[in-house]
């Protein structure tokens, strides 16, 4: 396996919109003229009321999603001319994406579930096999690899989850309310975790969350209203 891991991007959403149509027809505005940057290797949290786009956002800078109008940028390089299969790639190797559900596939065990990305940047099974047992082994799960995850506690789920989340060595870390499923003991041991491993990696951290407590380990809090953002503070 190649051990250079991708670079932490410095992210750019330049004069962004996203409007999506609810039954074809009701006009809503998730994103409303959006500028924002993001500095490469930085932690960022990002809070408000359901509905208020961060999710959206989100999908933007991990190009799940593209905008109505203005430009998705990279290191300054915008992402709106790759095409689907280039977008795809550059996703698979640079992106880990922490859901608050988990996303979990059920039949296959916990060890498995690490590999999937592996397996879709096509390495081969002996370097598959080493990374997921040393990313289990980080997030405190080297005894429960063959566990499926019905046989595992919300807790070591989402650490299965993050452990998945850096497989392919992403530069850009993408966690949309990773503890919105836990409770606070398991909250903090996930908090940590992932601050630990941003860290150690140099990546960049762009968490969605409603736990003010949450937040406030970022070294900048965003909060978003309405499709903007109406609070831009430094933190730790």
């Amino acid at each position: 396996m190649n051990d250079a891991a991708p670079r932490p991007p410095e992210l750019e959403l330049a004069n962004v919109s996203r409007t999506y149509f609810a039954g074809g027809a009701e006009e809503v505005r998730a994103l409303r003229t959006l500028d924002l940057r993001i500095a490469s290797g930085s932690f960022v949290s990002v809070e408000g009321p359901s509905g208020c786009g961060k999710t959206t956002m989100l999908n933007l800078v991990g190009l799940l999603d593209a905008p109505t109008s203005g430009e998705v940028r990279w290191d300054g390089h915008s992402v709106g001319g790759l095409s689907d299969r280039e977008r795809a790639r550059l996703r698979l190797r640079s992106v880990g994406f922490i859901f608050q559900r988990f996303y979990l596939l059920p039949t296959l065990t916990a060890q498995e579930n690490v590999e999937l990305p592996m397996r879709a940047l096509g390495l081969p099974r002996e370097d598959r096999t080493r990374r997921a047992a040393e990313l289990l082994s980080e997030v405190g799960l080297s005894d429960r690899g063959r566990a499926f995850p019905h046989q595992l506690s919300g807790g070591e789920e989402q650490r299965v989850a993050v452990a998945r989340a850096l497989a392919n060595q992403p530069g850009l870390l993408l966690a949309d309310e990773p503890t919105g499923e836990l409770d606070s003991g398991n909250t903090r041991a996930i908090l940590d975790l992932l601050v630990r491993v941003r860290s150690a990696r140099s990546a960049t951290l762009l968490l969605v969350t409603h736990n003010p407590e949450v937040a406030a380990r970022a070294g900048r809090h965003l909060t978003m209203r309405d499709g903007s953002v109406v609070r831009d503070v430094a933190g730790n």
